[in-house]
C-alpha cells in the first residue's frame, strides 16, 4: 500500500513507534510512504497518516489502532452557503483556539481544523456529540449554545450511571 503524505517528518520521527503499535513495516521515500503488513493494519494506517496530515501528533494519531477509537472528516464547504469560510473556521476554532479546546474537553474528543475540514478523533459515541457541536456551530449556533448543550450531554451520560462502577 502507497500513501503520499504531506508530514513525513513527524512520521520519520516516529516511525519505529508506528511500526510496533500498527505492526507494520514502514518504507519512506520522500512523500511517498509505502506501508506492508495486514490489511486492517493498513488501513489503520491510512487513518493514522491522515490524521498526521490533518495536524495530529503521532500520539494522539495512533489512537485510532484501539477499535474504540474513530477518525470523522466534516467538510465545513458542504454545510454551510457562506461564501467566506475563513469566518466559519475562525468560529470553530475562538480567540486564541479556546472555542476549539473547549469542544475538545467537552466532547472527550481531540479536534484539528485544517483547509476546510474539521477532524474528529475519539470514542464513537463521543463523536456524535463532537459532530452534533461543530456542525452547529457551522450553521450559526452561538458557541454559549453548543456548549451548554454538551453540558447537557454530560449531565445525560452521568445520570445514566447507575452507580455500578468498580472502585
Amino acid at each position: 500500500m502507497e500513501i503520499i503524505s504531506n508530514n513525513t517528518r513527524k512520521i520519520l520521527q516516529n516511525k519505529k513507534k508506528i511500526e510496533q503499535t500498527l505492526g507494520i513495516k514502514l518504507n519512506i521515500k520522500g512523500r511517498k510512504i509505502e506501508a506492508e503488513g495486514e490489511k486492517l493494519g493498513e488501513f489503520i494506517v491510512a487513518q493514522v497518516f491522515e490524521a498526521v496530515d490533518a495536524g495530529f501528533s503521532v500520539r494522539i494519531a495512533l489512537l485510532l489502532s484501539n477499535p474504540e477509537y474513530l477518525l470523522e472528516k466534516i467538510y465545513i464547504k458542504n454545510l454551510t452557503k457562506r461564501k467566506n469560510l475563513a469566518l466559519v473556521r475562525a468560529r470553530l476554532i475562538g480567540k486564541h483556539g479556546e472555542t476549539r479546546e473547549l469542544l475538545e474537553e467537552l466532547s472527550n474528543c481531540f479536534i484539528k481544523i485544517h483547509d476546510n475540514c474539521v477532524y474528529i478523533i475519539g470514542r464513537a459515541e463521543d463523536i456524535k456529540k463532537a459532530q452534533n457541536a461543530v456542525t452547529k456551530i457551522i450553521y450559526g449556533s452561538k458557541q454559549s449554545s453548543v456548549y451548554a448543550y454538551l453540558e447537557k450531554q454530560r449531565k445525560i451520560i452521568r445520570e445514566d450511571d447507575l452507580g455500578l462502577k468498580i472502585k
